[in-house]
């Protein structure tokens, strides 16, 4: 969820000239710099981020820290993430960029650097003065928002859990109330006029970027669910952190209509809603739950098959010999 938000506060720059989508990020950085490969540095541009298609390759999937840890800088983050897997990760070019669609926690960490070099405020603060104060979401924000007068966290089992911070801001650390994400999900229609960005900005932020298996999937940070009748996409982000929270936002442009769904106590539900209310508004799988359902639908249709062919193959024994054989 973080990172549509974040692609707002980079559309907030663009719309303000300070940014060009199709300029190197490279060429506004100056605290940290991606490490040398292979490949054209100069491909790496600030679309390409926002669309997970710069040719980065880390995966991220950032881990969180306790309360009672230091977070460490925004450079320390990007030379030495910590990763949800446990394992070293380099946020660093790993394919052809521009090649192709990967998902890249660390190119949202590369944004956070470029607003804060570009607006020479904190994330945090750029992003309470361009996005949240104009659209009166008192109750979202990064930094400490999620552990003041928050709801209780829980595990997969239901025990209360601790909360945990995320040095990530812009690419896992959003916290915010089920109000304030309807008032951002509402500032996605042309009805609302009383918003950051300008409508033009916001319907370019949902225009497809990126594809998988042949499907458009991905915009600026935003994901494309399903297509709509209209030939427009149902969109919007899903959210996952530790221990086990998830988050769903989904928009359908042609009817207005949308969901907000915040879970704590498992890591899938607030997806799995998702996926039954895009089928419900297009009669189309969304593209997170196609991988599901083909594991689910391909056993089925395997014994499906396999028993037509046993069927077949007793009514071939059964069916009396043609007269004159015996």
């Amino acid at each position: 969820m973080s990172k549509w938000l974040t692609a707002w506060g980079v559309m907030k720059l663009v719309e303000e000239g300070k940014l060009d989508l199709d300029r190197p990020v490279e060429d506004y950085l100056t605290r940290w710099h991606l490490p040398p490969s292979q490949y054209d540095h100069r491909e790496v541009t600030v679309r390409r981020l926002l669309s997970h298609t710069a040719g980065l390759t880390d995966g991220l999937g950032f881990a969180d820290y306790r309360l009672d840890e230091a977070l460490p800088t925004l450079e320390q983050s990007l030379s030495n993430p910590r990763a949800s897997s446990g394992q070293p990760v380099a946020i660093a070019v790993g394919i052809e960029p521009g090649s192709a669609w990967r998902y890249s926690g660390g190119g949202y960490l590369m944004l956070e650097l470029l607003v804060e070099e570009v607006s020479g405020q904190p994330f945090e603060a750029f992003m309470q003065q361009a996005i949240f104060q104009p659209l009166r979401m008192t109750r979202s924000g990064y930094g400490d928002a999620g552990v003041k007068n928050a709801a209780k966290s829980y595990d997969q089992e239901g025990r209360p859990a601790p909360v945990y911070r995320y040095a990530s801001k812009a690419a896992t650390s959003f916290t915010t109330s089920a109000g304030d994400m309807v008032g951002f999900a509402l500032a996605q229609l042309p009805a609302v006029t009383d918003k950051p960005l300008a409508q033009v900005t916001i319907d370019a932020v949902r225009t497809p970027q990126a594809k998988s298996q042949g499907i458009d999937i991905w915009g600026l940070g935003t994901m494309l669910y399903a297509p709509a009748a209209s030939g427009a996409f149902v969109f919007g982000h899903d959210g996952t952190n530790e221990p086990a929270i998830s988050a769903a936002v989904r928009v359908n442009p042609d009817t207005g209509d949308g969901m907000v769904v915040l879970v704590t106590g498992s890591q899938t539900l607030a997806s799995q809603l998702g996926a039954h209310w895009v089928f419900w508004q297009t009669g189309l799988p969304d593209f997170l739950s196609i991988p599901g359902e083909i594991r689910r639908v391909v056993p089925v249709l395997f014994g499906g098959g396999l028993v037509i062919l046993l069927a077949a193959i007793l009514v071939a024994r059964r069916r009396p010999a043609p007269a004159g054989y015996s």
